[in-house]
């Protein structure tokens, strides 16, 4: 054995402690050179990498707060449909993208292959509908009207639709009870749009790509109360589209109920009466000319006088608002907005806007007595008012001779009013008038609240037109370049011949501007929802209120969280004798006057009514517009079908009609108070019991 010293082993130690000192530190260096590639000459790529790790939100939409009637009855609500999804995650792993399960999807519900595949498409600025405008990790929502039958096969033959479900899904409804359709008070949903969402982003309730908004009527102008907050959970997700976890969640909460002013049964009878009276009116002939009137639309309103709550309100053309639950198809949405459609879209009782006729005359009439003429006066009632050689004619050339107002609102007596507009005009200077002229004709309408939109808890009110003479100069400084334009022209048709009128004169207001003003013609507008709160005002005793729809609303636990009381938006320009004068005067329309041949055999003396009459007429070949302005001492009812003939006539028998139904009035004038819809009005809300449900107070008759 050879033994080896002592200094050859330390050396051979050494030796081998530098080597693995070596090799450590060759293992650290390259270590750290690998560090510093990947930080600093890759750090930008993983950097990226790392980006697509990013958070998925699903959302969980928040059942809608039903809509009710003012006894709790739902005239919107929602329904349980079996929804056919896809999940576009899933089907964008298999080998073909998933487009074989789409087609025999789509053979499976008798679909089109593309309407399927359009809808289950992203959405984006140029993308047309159909197509998915939500987040892209939730179940894509492709029909909502799946048959029991075709959720069980989607169901039990699972492997041959991966990333199809079929789920019983709640979905908005419209059930019209009482055959209540209010289309255009309820309104309908439709998705949001990006621009929507971004710009709430920043607030206290924004909006998510998957949420359906109120587009029109209580649904847009109560829709922060009815949509609810959506469930949220959110998801980490890789940059593949994989789910790696749960990151958190907030859970969601269902919208709440909105009851209204409408009373369903009211509702469906008002409906009934416009439609029967349009239809009636088409069958009329109309002498003037010569053919059946065209009644092209209409509409109708009965207020609370006390409140101004709308209990029912009517549009014609209407429309099944249904059309629009899970996405209109292109053919009905042709169907509602074509130029032939007649706007059924248009809420008339709110945006339409038309002369008033003689309904218009309680205004006259109380500028008058303003103006200082008085009541019990007498004015000739002629059959004709000449000015400048113009005459000015009553309705089929009538004359009463010497009459007071209250007789001229009974008869309609254009040419008293004629007068009294002419005078007026005359007093303030015609058309070189003086400084600050009175004008008690035109602050007479306005103080009626006229020109104005009346502020109804309705979207896109119209506030109809008091021409006067700031109106008249605008409108001449707007039309001044036309008219002169074709002033110069070489043309010498009526229109001409008028534009030169107009380019030098037009600013002026003109005498016939004023007797056409004083009997509700001429370029003065009103919407039906105006005079029906002018005829409130008079049956409640002069008290001008903003009318409404909503009543209250209640949190889906039955809180109440708000309550809209009434609120009163001025009074009358009137002192208690003149609106005293005007209710005598109007009960004696209904008895005497105008539209007594349509109230024969009314028991006035146990409900009295008021009204005033009013045939509008129309510029061009267009026919008089009925107006017919009905209270009572608790309600209003106001109607008007344009092309329709005169007030009484197209309108009277409905609107009769409709007052039968309210205080359970028979054709032979007894009073029948258990058939009476609404012999008063509804005071109080609808009992909501001990789990917080709102409890319909239902009509047995009905049942």
């Amino acid at each position: 054995m050879t033994n080896i010293p002592e200094t050859g082993r330390t050396s051979r130690i050494t030796i081998r402690l530098v080597v693995i000192q070596i090799l450590v530190f060759s293992l650290l260096l390259t270590l750290g050179g690998r560090l510093w590639y990947l930080q600093i000459r890759q750090g930008d790529e993983f950097a990226a990498e790392a980006a697509g790790n990013h958070v998925q939100q699903v959302v969980q939409p928040a059942v809608r707060g039903s809509i009710l009637d003012a006894r709790g009855v739902p005239i919107a609500d929602n329904e349980t449909r079996l929804v056919v999804s896809a999940d576009r995650t899933e089907l964008s792993g298999l080998p073909d993208d998933g487009e074989g399960v789409l087609a025999a999807l789509a053979e499976l519900l008798g679909m089109p292959v593309e309407e399927v595949t359009n809808r289950v498409r992203l959405c984006d600025a140029e993308t047309p509908q159909p197509c998915w405008n939500g987040s892209p990790y939730q179940p894509i929502p492709i029909t909502d009207e799946a048959t029991t039958q075709q959720a069980l096969q989607i169901r039990e033959r699972a492997e041959d639709f991966p990333g199809i479900s079929a789920e019983p899904t709640a979905v908005r409804r419209y059930p019209s009870p009482d055959n209540a359709n209010a289309a255009q008070v309820l309104g309908y949903l439709s998705p949001v749009t990006d621009d929507e969402v971004a710009e709430t982003e920043d607030t206290d309730a924004p909006l998510l790509r998957s949420d359906q908004i109120g587009r029109s009527g209580l649904e847009r102008a109560y829709d922060s109360y009815l949509r609810g907050r959506a469930g949220i959970t959110r998801y980490e997700v890789d940059k593949f589209g994989g789910v790696l976890g749960e990151s958190e969640s907030e859970p969601g909460e269902a919208g709440a109920n909105l009851i209204t002013t409408i009373d369903s049964r009211v509702q469906g009878v008002v409906e009934d009466e416009l439609a029967q009276a349009i239809e009636t009116a088409r069958d009329t002939h109309d002498d003037v000319s010569g053919r059946n009137f065209e009644a092209d639309s209409g509409a109708a309103i009965v207020l609370e006088n006390d409140t101004g709550r709308v209990v029912a309100m009517a549009s014609a053309p209407d429309y099944d608002p249904n059309v629009w639950v899970g996405g209109i198809s292109a053919r009905e949405y042709e169907r509602l907005t074509s130029e032939d459609s007649d706007n059924p879209l248009l809420n008339r009782a709110i945006q339409g806007q038309g002369p008033p006729g003689s309904t218009f005359k309680v205004v006259t009439t109380t500028a008058a007595v303003n103006a200082g003429y008085d009541f019990d006066g007498t004015y000739d009632c002629s059959s004709t008012y000449e000015v400048g050689g113009q005459r000015f004619r009553n309705f089929e050339s009538s004359s009463y001779g010497p009459i007071t107002l209250a007789r001229a609102i009974e008869v309609s007596c254009n040419t008293v009013f004629y007068g009294i507009a002419h005078r007026e005009w005359l007093a303030d200077g015609g058309t070189d008038p003086v400084d600050n002229p009175d004008d008690w004709l035109f602050r007479t309408a306005h103080e009626f609240g006229l020109g104005a939109p009346t502020g109804i808890d309705l979207p896109n009110e119209a506030a109809g037109r008091i021409p006067d003479r700031e109106w008249k100069q605008d409108y001449w400084e707007t039309n001044e370049e036309t008219w002169c334009e074709l002033a110069d022209s070489d043309r010498q048709d009526y229109e001409a011949r008028i534009a030169r009128e107009n380019c030098t004169e037009g600013m002026n207001m003109r005498a016939g501007d004023m007797l056409n003003f004083a009997i509700g013609q001429g370029d003065v507008l009103v919407t039906p929802i105006q005079l029906a709160t002018i005829y409130a005002a008079l049956g409640n005793g002069g008290t001008l209120y903003t009318p409404t729809v909503g009543r209250a609303v209640v949190a889906a636990d039955g809180t109440v969280v708000e309550e809209f009381d009434p609120q009163p938006s001025g009074q009358l320009p009137a002192d208690e004798e003149t609106i005293e004068n005007l209710r005598d005067a109007t009960a004696s329309v209904i008895t005497t006057g105008s539209a007594a041949w349509r109230f024969g055999g009314w028991p006035q003396g146990e409900i009295p009514l008021h009204g005033k009459t009013g045939t509008a007429e129309a510029s061009g070949d267009q026919q008089t517009t009925s107006w017919l302005a009905t209270y009572s001492d608790d309600y209003t009812v106001v109607m008007t079908i344009a092309q329709a003939g005169t007030g009484s006539g197209a309108s009277g028998p409905a609107v009769r009609n409709i007052w039968e139904a309210i205080y359970g009035v028979g054709e032979d004038g007894s009073i029948d108070r258990d058939a009476a819809l609404l012999p008063e009005p509804l005071r109080e809300l609808p009992e909501i019991d001990e789990n917080g449900t709102i409890v319909p107070q239902r009509d047995e008759r009905n049942e």
